[in-house]
This record gives C-alpha cells, structure tokens and sequence, in this order.
C-alpha cells in the first residue's frame, strides 16, 4: 500500500518537482534550483525548491546519483543524507567536486535521488557485555580485500 508524502514547490521551482524516470525506480529525482560551479575540490549547498511533509516513522534519504560521479566527479557529501520528518525546510543537497576539472551545475540538472525509507521502531538498551561474535572487533579491512 503506497504512502503519501504532501510536498510543495518554490515560486520559483514549480517545473522541478520530484520523479522517478521509469516507474519502477526506487528514487525520485531530484533537480538544482539554482546555477553553481564548483572548482575542484569544492563543495555547495545545491537548493531544490522541494519542501517535504515526510510523515512519522519515514525518511527522505538523499543520494548521489552514479552518472554525476562517474563521468563528473562529483558526490552528495553527507550521503546518505537524511530528511527527517519532522524538518520542514528545503532540501539542499550538498555536492562535492572530486575531479580535477571545474563543473557547472545548471539550473534543472538531475543532482541527487531520494529514497523514501520506512523506519523500525527501535530501543537502544546499555548493557555491560555483548554477545561474542566470531568477527569479534575485527573491522576497516580485516577481512581482507
């Protein structure tokens, strides 16, 4: 059964709202309100105009999309980055320039994608001792390659 999320748009970003390119896509596009360049090795806060009514017990999740990075270099920072449901604000994305080359975000590109995710209801209980595992504290490479 899908969910509704209410949204809305900018003045100034009406013909960029959210959508998937092929209905079975598991993340809606998300497109720069604005034009930024970023040298390399920068980064901006890219505005969408999309404002989100993410409702309790979901989150937005914002996401790179793999063309930008592999052909540009260029990255969601924070990623994934998180849009809680109770935030109310616009959703930026931040991108990173990691390529040698400077590159210009136009007004209307595809930047990001957002997922929306259901939320487990979750109780964190301290304790003295955990389980043992065998991975153990084994972790940042030490399984091998």
């Amino acid at each position: 059964m899908p969910i509704t999320i209410n949204f809305r748009m900018s003045e100034d970003a009406a013909d960029l709202c959210p959508v998937k390119a092929h209905p079975d896509d598991a993340a809606f596009d998300l497109f720069a309100r604005q034009e930024v360049t970023l040298p390399p090795g920068n980064l901006a806060l890219i505005h969408t105009g999309l404002f989100l009514e993410v409702p309790a017990g979901y989150e937005a999740q914002v996401r790179p999309r793999s063309g930008l990075a592999v052909r540009h270099g260029l990255t969601v920072l924070n990623s994934p980055g998180t849009i809680d449901s109770g935030y109310r604000g616009e959703v930026g994305v931040i991108l990173i320039n990691t390529s040698r080359q400077e590159y210009t975000v136009r007004r209307g590109e595809r930047i990001a994608q957002m997922v929306i995710q259901a939320l487990p209801e979750v109780v964190l209980t301290k304790v003295e001792t955990l389980t043992d595992t065998e991975r153990g504290a084994g972790g940042f490479g030490s399984t091998g390659r």
